[in-house]
């Protein structure tokens, strides 16, 4: 989820240029049934076995304005069957907001797989929810970010309303060299209704979808892990941010809070015959 600024994902040169490079694709599969899952149907703080939780107020490498807290039912809760992530406004530690951000990080460390997400989604102008997955460990270069990678399965900014975003980032592909590949669907029901975000993970491609269709494919093309560093194991992420570089850019409406996202359920089926872990 760092700053980004949008370039529509140019997938079907990515394809092409795969095939002229004669790169082999395999036709892959998912189990039927989740190896990892959370319905949220209990009430109460989340599921201590499943969730962690990011914590701080230090601007989150975006000038975010939040700050996310840790056992708070205000900001993270299961109410009625749904995880609520909710943003206040109110003063925590010198910030103007305070929010969540739940990790799977050593309690959902997942290589490959497809990752469901039902989810609806807050509004307003300064919003930035995202669904979205890091690396678990530093595997490349000394450099974290964007060398190991990242996945937004989701992200929506308050000030462009119903464009829903999917996007990959590596060193080669990200947003400060303006590389990053990135797709969106307009959603005019984002905040009134749950929609389905999914990625889908193997070795040779990850493709994006809402409600089922495909809007985002970024296919292996070469073994060089600054183009494609997802063979190692990823984690899970859900938050809701204020402000900052790309959910900020046209200031924040301080009248709209509370806001809150709500989470149905996370799944995550595997791939059948995954090669093992690192």
């Amino acid at each position: 989820m760092k700053k980004r600024y949008v370039l529509t994902g140019l997938c079907i040169c990515l394809q092409f240029w795969a095939l002229a490079q004669n790169i082999p694709t395999k036709t892959y599969q998912f189990a039927s049934k989740p190896s990892w899952a959370d319905e949220f149907n209990k009430n109460g703080l989340p599921d201590s076995t499943k969730w962690n939780y990011d914590v701080g107020g230090h601007g989150w490498g975006n000038n975010e304005l939040q700050y996310y807290t840790e056992k708070k039912p205000k900001n993270a809760r299961v109410e009625n069957g749904v995880l609520i992530i909710e943003a206040l406004k109110e003063t925590v530690k010198d910030n103007a907001y305070s929010s969540a951000r739940l990790v799977t990080k050593g309690k959902g460390d997942f290589l490959y797989g497809r990752f469901e997400i039902k989810a609806k989604l807050p509004e307003g102008r300064g919003t930035w929810p995202a669904i979205w997955m890091l690396a678990t460990k530093q595997v490349y270069s000394k450099t974290y970010w964007p060398d190991n990678g990242e996945i937004d399965i989701m992200e929506h900014v308050g000030y462009d309303p119903g464009r829903v975003h999917a996007t990959v980032h590596t060193r080669d592909f990200n947003h400060i060299k303006g590389t990053q590949r990135s797709a969106n669907k307009m959603l005019p029901d984002f905040h009134t209704a749950f929609h389905v975000y999914r990625v889908d993970w193997t070795p040779d491609k990850i493709e994006a979808f809402i409600d089922n269709e495909l809007i985002l494919s970024f296919p292996k093309v070469s073994n060089r892990w600054e183009e494609y560093p997802f063979d190692q194991p990823f984690h899970i992420l859900l938050n809701i941010a204020v402000g900052g570089g790309w959910g900020g850019l046209k200031g924040v409406d301080e009248s709209i809070f509370p806001q809150r996202m709500e989470i149905d359920y996370v799944r995550v089926y595997p791939l059948k015959s995954a090669p093992k872990k690192k």
